[in-house]
């Protein structure tokens, strides 16, 4: 492997909602979501004596490469950990609902894969060995595949939820994220305990959100049919949101983000909603133009100062894993709205 360099470059995951949480004798978890292009995440593997790592989020990083090592390479990750460097070139913060965890872990997973010459490995062995997927697999399958993601949750017995379905989204669509620069979502041990916390959600909302999922929004997704998805996209988040309305007080994480999303579907966009825990929101535009002009019109809001705006592309192709004889990689270009 002297000289190898393995280069990845991922998207960033947006989660429309879950579909169940603390059911008994049912699927736990599911939900809808879909990967884009931006702000999105870059890391290269190069040679080294020992494991080194660098750039943002170089500690996660280090700490995930080990653990892969360990679980996915076999006698490679005695000692500690792969002998190569693991090099950050860019990445979003962790825990404002992008998905920035599992695609860093997703990324360096498969990267090894590649910079140690393995057979490929589909997205649940990834997912494994880095730790990851025991919850929401949106994420997993959207780094494998791209795509608007489909999975119904997972039974007892199953450590990975499995792929329903997926569609591309039409490649002239754009979303607009929009997040507080200062915030973040709730993660780790309080996620945990809020899991642990959460009232069931009604079965009989459960089923409500199948039904916009399979009716409504994977078709209309499939079709190209903007109105429609986005109308769907905003019922099927708001009412996901409801079912954690006991720790974020309604269908939104706090005040400030239900008014944003009021106030975006008031100014005529229908297809808005909250990622994960948030506080990153997107809304859905029928094109860059589009998307620009929702952006111009929220820098003009008085509170604006603290709000970070980026416009980003469906993206249908997954994760790119390129492996190169040597030298640096130019990075992949991000530019906000």
């Amino acid at each position: 492997m002297k000289g190898r360099v393995v280069r990845v470059v991922a998207s960033s995951r947006l989660h429309f909602g879950m579909l169940s949480v603390n059911q008994p004798g049912t699927r736990h978890y599911g939900g809808v979501g879909a990967m884009v292009d931006a702000p999105g995440l870059e890391l290269v593997i190069r040679p080294a004596e020992r494991l080194k790592a660098a750039g943002p989020l170089a500690d996660r990083a280090r700490q995930v490469a080990a653990l892969v090592a360990r679980s996915l390479l076999g006698n490679i990750g005695e000692g500690d950990g792969p002998p190569c460097r693991v090099d950050v070139v860019h990445a979003p913060p962790l825990h404002v609902g992008l998905g920035t965890g599992t695609q860093l872990a997703m990324a360096v997973a498969a990267g090894l894969n590649a910079f140690f010459e393995r057979p490929p490995a589909d997205a649940a062995s990834l997912a494994r060995s880095a730790g990851r997927g025991y919850r929401s697999a949106i994420g997993l399958y959207g780094f494998a595949h791209g795509g608007m993601i489909y999975e119904s949750g997972k039974t007892e017995e199953e450590e990975i939820a499995p792929l329903v379905d997926r569609v591309d989204l039409p490649s002239t669509w754009r979303f607009l994220l929009v997040r507080p620069r200062d915030e973040q979502g709730i993660f780790d041990e309080a996620e945990r305990e809020v899991f642990v916390g959460l009232p069931p959600v009604p079965v009989e909302r459960t089923e409500m959100l199948r039904r916009e999922a399979t009716e409504h929004l994977l078709p209309a997704a499939a079709e190209g049919r903007f109105d429609e998805f986005s109308e769907s996209l905003y019922r099927f988040g708001y009412a996901a949101g409801l079912s954690f309305a006991a720790k974020q007080g309604g269908a939104f994480a706090g005040e400030r983000l239900a008014s944003l999303v009021a106030w975006i579907r008031a100014g005529g966009v229908a297809g808005v909603g909250q990622s994960s825990w948030g506080p990153t929101l997107f809304a859905l535009l029928p094109d860059d133009s589009a998307a620009l002009a929702l952006a111009q019109r929220l820098r003009s809001r008085p509170d604006a100062g603290d709000l970070e705006l980026m416009v980003a592309s469906p993206d249908s192709r997954g994760a790119r894993i390129e492996v190169a004889p040597g030298g640096p990689q130019p990075p992949v270009n991000r530019s906000p709205a």
